[in-house]
């Protein structure tokens, strides 16, 4: 009955079936191809599984278009237009319910769409639209993707998109092609395209610079995980421990436990820095950021003689956040250090503690569960264990390492609030006293500032104590940082940040132990760093009044702090490039290129920053950018006149000549077909009413000495010819003249 009422709306003039049906199934099969590429594509980077059912449905959908390309299809756009109601209507509730990533339920609704969309494709934009949909699957992708698996599938739609697009032409021609040989491009052609379009995307990609300011303010966050039970904020869970409770808060015996050396020992309430052990690399988490750093996990105050404990773990505090927004608001300490808006987004790649690692300091944190601890040394903690896929993202006030800043930084002068971080051993500290004086006193001038006093120190860790893995068991009644200074002479990297710590407590300036995750390996296809089980470690991080918490690394062969704000992550791609390539050169060719690209990027990069300097910056930009194309068009146009003179100069006179002439009549609009012999030519350009009579002669003249120079082997003489020459180019002048006057006239 339905469809009884409908019949005759099918033959209703607006319901007719387009005229312009497309017909090529190659191109509808090539467009089917770039869907499923996309979709599968999406699938893997988001690690979904739409493309189970949506490329088969999809394979349905463009099968029924081809059947039913030529009837109206009434009933089908009905009931695609209500589907496409109602993905959208499940959209709209999922976005509100805030319970998933809003890139991936965009990506949901576009792959719904799609699949409706592809029940109806009689024309060829309507395939268009399906080619667009496609590329925008493969560019979300981009976005979601972590790992290079993406550029495989990248190489593959981009083989297929490129006969598509022929294809596509074609039939905007009229021209359909129902085989591959109407392309009628040899393969190598097809090859070589491919390698063209892929080296110049490499290209852009090396080029293009990496804008902080680029970075999306809807920042990526997982599903919301629902917690059991009642947060305990007091328990810091690590996966390494393998007996017991699977975890451990403050209080409990080390002893009872049993500890997988695979996982990093630094992430708990209270840790024993007598655990050794070789890690075999795992990969912990995918980092994107704006800014290389340190991934800080958890500080420690109480130093206990093997290792070291958080003593006010029972002080941390609860935070919520509002059912509507994944966002928490974090206090800040009070600095007069300026700082640096970082933004972060970690994915968990495998099992982790219930610790969030972050820069210091976070302002913002979008988790995705309801609660949250931080703890009083700005450790932040989960109510689980994060899961392998967690996403969650970090907004930081990076503290800028200013050194001069640092450097006038006063002694702390009242230890009120401070005293847990300058607490070290009664029987220890003076013999820490002492060796902290004595490096100093190596130093080639005095250093009374605090912030000098802990760069050299540091650096004097690295270069008097040795990595070592064979140190003996410490006994019970032994101190580890006392066996490590004075008997062993080195250990394990964690020792160095010990010993660190409390020698510039020993001297009065505050310090704590703070574990947590190197930068990692970055990925400059990616964009990501990659961080590893092995990159986790302890350094020190010393108080400097009124300035804030600031990281020291005194394990060999670190820097003598990580990565901050001073390295330039603009042209990372490029910089990673321009490393490989140095590899392969000369020391002194790359010194040479060194300072140039140097020079280049330091140029870029404050052209770059004008566009964030306002209005007038913006200005400024705009008029070097004009400036600049307009200088580029002038050297290229200059060099096009000197290389075209070049090439008269190495031509044979009466050649030039006629070269000269043919070069002014192209520019006229009178070119010579290549078919054309001299005298052909000639003959065509008398019926021109462009060419006065002056001008046919002096071309006849110059055609006839050409004509008896080339195959007669004469040698006419130069200056009647050039006289005519001359002649033609005044007759281009007053045509040219007599085209602006009709301008002015009308």
């Amino acid at each position: 009955m339905f469809r009884s009422w409908l019949q005759p709306l099918a033959h209703s003039p607006m319901l007719a079936p387009a005229k312009d049906i497309e017909d090529s199934l190659l191109l509808r099969l090539g467009v089917l191809g770039m869907v499923i590429v996309g979709l599968v594509t999406t699938d893997v980077a988001s690690e979904t599984t739409h493309s189970f059912w949506a490329v088969p449905l999809s394979i349905a959908g463009f099968g029924w278009s081809w059947w039913a390309r030529r009837q109206s299809n009434v009933v089908a756009k009905l009931v695609i237009a209500i589907g496409m109601l109602v993905a959208l209507a499940v959209f709209l509730g999922r976005l509100a319910a805030l319970n998933q990533d809003s890139r991936v339920l965009l990506t949901e609704l576009l792959i719904q769409l799609q699949v409706l969309h592809s029940f109806d494709l009689p024309r060829r934009k309507d395939l268009g639209y399906s080619m667009v949909i496609a590329l925008i699957l493969i560019s979300v992708a981009a976005t979601l993707s972590q790992t290079m698996i993406f550029g495989v599938f990248l190489l593959i739609f981009l083989a297929i998109a490129l006969p598509v697009l022929v294809l596509d032409y074609r039939s905007r021609l009229g021209l359909l092609s129902t085989t591959l040989k109407s392309l009628r491009l040899p393969w190598r052609q097809w090859v070589g395209l491919f390698a063209l379009i892929l080296g110049l995307g490499m290209m852009v990609f090396v080029l293009l610079p990496r804008f902080p300011g680029y970075q999306i303010r809807t920042l990526p966050v997982s599903a919301e995980i629902e917690v059991q039970g009642e947060f305990d904020q007091t328990r810091v869970i690590n996966p390494g421990y393998v007996s017991g409770r699977g975890g451990r808060g403050l209080g409990e015996e080390l002893t009872d436990q049993t500890f997988d050396s695979n996982f990093y020992y630094g992430f708990g309430a209270e840790i024993d820095q007598t655990i050794g052990g070789i890690m075999t690399p795992q990969e912990l988490l995918r980092v994107r950021s704006q800014a290389p750093g340190f991934w800080r996990v958890l500080a420690f105050d109480q130093y206990t003689g093997r290792g070291w404990r958080i003593s006010r773990n029972d002080e941390a505090e609860v935070l919520q956040r509002s059912p509507w927004s994944f966002r928490y608001l974090l206090p800040q300490q009070l600095s007069q250090m300026p700082t640096q808006e970082v933004i972060q987004t970690y994915t968990i790649v495998s099992e982790f503690s219930n610790l969030i690692p972050h820069l210091y300091e976070p302002r913002e944190l979008y988790f995705p569960t309801r609660e949250i601890a931080r703890d009083l040394d700005g450790g932040l903690r989960a109510p689980v264990p994060l899961p392998a896929g967690l996403t969650y993202s970090v907004i930081s006030q990076v503290p800028v390492r200013d050194r001069s800043l640092l450097r006038s930084a006063p002694r702390l002068h009242s230890p009120l609030g401070y005293e847990a971080y300058l607490a070290v051993p009664a029987d220890l500290k003076p013999r820490l006293q002492a060796l902290a004086k004595d490096l100093l006193a190596k130093a080639d001038r005095s250093i009374p500032e605090p912030y000098e006093q802990a760069l050299y120190l540091t650096q004097a860790l690295k270069q008097s104590y040795a990595l070592r893995t064979d140190i003996p068991e410490l006994g019970k009644d032994q101190d580890l940082v006392e066996a490590f200074l004075f008997e062993w002479r080195g250990g394990y990297p964690d020792h160095f940040s010990s010993a660190l710590t409390l020698l510039l407590r020993s001297i009065g300036i505050p310090s704590r132990l703070v574990t947590g995750l190197g930068t990692g390996e970055f990925n400059p296809f990616t964009g990501l760093y990659v961080v590893r089980n092995t990159d986790a470690y302890a350094l020190t991080e010393a108080y400097f009044p009124n300035l804030g918490w600031f990281l020291f690394d005194p394990i060999p062969g670190h820097d003598l702090y990580p990565a901050t704000l001073e390295v330039d992550q603009t042209f990372s791609v490029l910089q990673q490039f321009w490393q490989w390539v140095t590899g392969w050169l000369p020391t002194p060719v790359t010194g040479l290129f060194g300072t140039l690209f140097a020079t280049l990027e330091t140029a870029l990069q404050k052209f770059f920053d004008l566009f964030s300097q306002g209005l007038g910056g913006i200005v400024q930009g705009i008029l070097i950018l004009f400036g600049g194309a307009i200088t580029v068009w002038g050297l290229g146009y200059a060099l096009q006149g000197w290389r075209y003179r070049q090439r008269l100069q190495k031509l044979p006179p009466i050649a030039r000549l006629y070269v000269q002439m043919l070069d002014g009549l192209a520019q006229q609009g009178l070119p010579k077909r290549a078919n054309q012999t001299p005298w052909e030519y000639a003959r065509s350009l008398q019926t021109c009413s462009r060419l006065d009579a002056v001008s046919q002669r002096a071309i006849a003249t110059l055609t006839q000495a050409y004509v008896a120079w080339r195959y007669g082997g004469d040698c006419p003489p130069l200056p009647p010819l050039k006289r005519a020459l001359n002649q033609l180019r005044q007759q281009r002048w007053r045509s040219l003249q007599r085209t602006v006057a009709d301008l002015r006239r009308r």
